[in-house]
């Protein structure tokens, strides 16, 4: 194991391509290993692309490029920006509003980053926000995305941990609504304190609010209708995925007739660059992922743990302590692939329920993509804006702060969590 690792941050520091780093050393284990065949490894790969679950990947990526390519984003920044833009820090409350109806769309924390990062920076910069304080709402805001569903990581998560994606679906939902609240109150409160308050900011009229809540209505719907096909028990979670894309694209183009042929293929070109870098890293993580099992590395750390701390909720700070300094180095989807066989054993065998566990790990994780000093979301927003890394990482410690003190709440409400997987299941 000490051999991969080694050749694991080598690559990883020389900058090799991700996919790459995952694959190769992985195949470090079977060549220095007697016992197993290199034929092994090839045989992971293949095994790991043999997945019905999986199928949910591709799809939604698919979907949430079809959904921007047929005007729903718009509309959705319409209703947001109607809905809140008068309170202070009016456009920073759009982000936040955006983003959590957006989790329902894209399930990608980072291109809803980057998205947001051209619809909303140039006019926060406009109207006096600083580069710090916008890119760093953008960016952190973006972290709802990764707990609502259809969340791209919630499926890897319960595809590697064999655990009911249908239950970590509802289980982000809540947490992700007090994830909304959380953010907008510690920028209402620094808002305040900066004056980023518009001139000209009143609150709409039931009118305004429900012309463009009508504007919106099939992104609204969109959400609430996977949910009841998930639990009606009409289409599993990998059909909801090819019921989405059906849907987009019945919505882009006899509803919205804004998805014409060529944004049709524009979609679908850059939604194959993504899912071939994602089914890339997945299929690579098979051969890693084998070598733990067959090192018992999950055992080895369990009672290393164990052996130290008895208090399950104890064991699970330390987890995702662990999760958090790791994400300051990894990028979240490979992380979810490499880490979830470890940490999953050890905080069921404490007794805590891998569902609610997955919403913090989400959380935990997709939380590195913010954060120095190789967060994706990070660096894609601060680039499109213009902003030096020190001013965004200064102005985000606040809502950083304020998601990792839910965390912690969360993890001594499992209720909180629980209450619709159970209501629901």
């Amino acid at each position: 194991m000490i051999a991969i690792g080694i050749v694991f941050l080598v690559l990883l520091f020389i900058g090799a391509p991700i996919a790459f780093v995952i694959g190769i050393s992985g195949f470090v284990f079977f060549l220095q290993s007697d016992i197993m065949p290199l034929s092994i490894g090839v045989q992971r790969i293949a095994t790991m692309s043999q997945s019905f679950p999986l199928l949910a990947v591709p799809f939604f990526v698919l979907t949430g490029h079809l959904m921007n390519a047929s005007g729903i984003t718009e509309r959705l920044f319409h209703f947001a920006n109607v809905a809140v833009s008068w309170m202070a820090g009016g456009l920073a409350q759009v982000s936040v509003i955006l983003s959590t109806l957006m989790g329902g769309v894209s399930g990608s924390a980072v291109a809803e980053a980057a998205m947001e990062a051209r619809i909303l920076g140039p006019s926060m910069l406009a109207q006096g926000y600083s580069k710090g304080f916008s890119a760093a709402v953008i960016a952190v805001t973006a972290l709802i995305t990764a707990v609502l569903p259809p969340s791209i990581g919630l499926i890897l998560y319960g595809y590697v941990g064999n655990v009911s994606i249908g239950r970590l679906f509802m289980a982000g939902i809540i947490p992700g609504i007090l994830m909304m609240i959380v953010m907008m109150v510690t920028i209402y409160i620094i808002a305040r304190k900066r004056d980023y308050v518009a001139a000209d900011a009143r609150k709409p009229t039931a009118g305004e609010l429900g012309r463009a809540m009508w504007g919106a209505k099939w992104a609204l719907l969109f959400p609430v209708l996977l949910v009841f096909a998930i639990r009606g028990g009409v289409l599993t979670p990998s059909e909801v995925g090819a019921g989405a894309v059906i849907y987009a694209v019945v919505i882009g183009t006899l509803a919205h007739r804004e998805l014409t042929p060529d944004r049709t293929l524009n979609a679908f070109r850059e939604a194959i660059s993504d899912i071939g870098m994602i089914m890339l890293i997945i299929l690579m993580s098979g051969i890693v992922g084998f070598a733990i099992t067959f090192l018992q590395v999950p055992q080895q750390l369990s009672g290393l743990l164990l052996g130290t701390i008895s208090e399950p909720h104890l064991v699970v700070i330390a987890v995702l302590a662990f999760l958090f300094v790791i994400g300051l180095f990894l990028e979240g989807t490979v992380m979810m692939l490499l880490l979830t066989p470890i940490v999953v054993p050890i905080i069921t065998s404490v007794g805590f329920d891998p569902v609610h566990f997955g919403i913090l790990m989400m959380i935990v994780v997709t939380l590195g993509g913010m954060t120095p000093p190789v967060g994706v979301a990070m660096f894609t927003v601060c680039s499109l804006l213009n902003c030096r890394i020190e001013s965004y990482t200064r102005e985000s410690l606040p809502l950083i702060g304020a998601v990792l003190l839910l965390v912690l709440a969360l993890l001594f409400m499992p209720g909180v969590v629980l209450f619709l997987p159970n209501l629901v299941f």
